[in-house]
């Protein structure tokens, strides 16, 4: 009995930090929207984030590449010659391949 007694004078002592500790413990780690699931979600947010800005950097660059492609027609038979390989008929066309463990 006595071990009772003592075991409420205790809490009754220390009534706040308990709580605060419970309190804790059930929104740090058994609620929902737990500190584990927080941080996860942070970590995808910021991927997709970056991938975001890779994607706003490519549509912008190719935004750009279009606009030369409407306003230039010498830039049309760049693109031709460099991506696709065409040629007109009295050229001849070399394709030298960069070698990277040179």
């Amino acid at each position: 009995m006595e071990n009772i007694n003592s075991f409420w004078a205790y809490v009754c002592r220390h009534k706040y930090l308990i709580t605060l500790l419970l309190f804790a413990v059930i929104v740090g780690f058994l609620d929902e929207n737990n500190i584990i699931r927080r941080l996860r979600l942070a970590n995808e947010e910021r991927t997709l984030r970056q991938e975001i800005e890779k994607y706003q950097a490519e549509y912008d660059y190719s935004t750009r590449r279009l606009m030369e492609l409407a306003v230039d027609s010498g830039a049309i038979e760049q693109v031709a010659r460099e991506k696709y390989l065409m040629k007109k008929p009295n050229e001849d066309i070399y394709v030298f391949e960069h070698d990277p463990a040179r």
